[in-house]
């Protein structure tokens, strides 16, 4: 259960998924290098430290709705949608299995979580630029689906939504 919150909380969700964990990540059936690759350029995807690049892989809501179970976020700040503009078709995971048998919810033990395989949802893609996007309704109507599935998956609402680097990119829904 969630701790009570005295005021609204936001939780701040990477549209990829980079994942540090290797064996986990491993265990997440990866994007195919090729796009995995292009994510990562394009979201420019490096440890600030280490200069190492990271591995993308789709997002996994998942692992969004766990941690909004245990921190009661009361909101999502989505970025980086411009980093999925060229894709035609986007994944998004919505469900664990071990075994072959379906898991209620993520799993709390590192042996059952290092043996997830995860079924993902294909949404269509956009293939244009987001980038001048200054509210909701001047994104292409596939964006505008694949932020209303999230929100419905999750139900949970997305407040802001980014598209750019700019402090100017991020669009306020509400």
């Amino acid at each position: 259960m969630a701790p009570k919150l005295k005021e609204r909380e936001t939780f701040v969700c990477l549209l990829l998924h980079c994942l540090i964990i290797n064996h986990f990540v491993s265990r997440l059936q990866m994007i195919e290098q090729e796009i995995g690759d292009l994510l990562q350029t394009r979201g420019r995807e490096f440890g600030v430290t280490t200069g190492r690049r990271r591995r993308c892989g789709w997002l996994d809501l998942i692992l969004v709705r766990y941690a909004h179970m245990v921190n009661g976020f009361s909101a999502i700040a989505l970025t980086k949608l411009d980093i999925l503009d060229t894709l035609p078709e986007i994944k998004v995971g919505v469900a664990y299995k071990v075994d072959g048998q379906p898991l209620p919810s993520f799993p709390a033990n590192m042996d059952v979580l290092t043996r997830v395989s995860v079924d993902y949802k294909t949404l269509p893609g956009w293939c244009c630029s987001t980038e001048t996007a200054r509210s909701f309704e001047e994104l292409p109507p596939q964006a505008q689906n694949y932020i209303g599935f999230i929100e419905d998956f999750l139900q949970v609402p997305v407040k802001w939504v980014g598209v750019g680097k700019s402090r100017e990119s991020m669009i306020k829904l509400f």
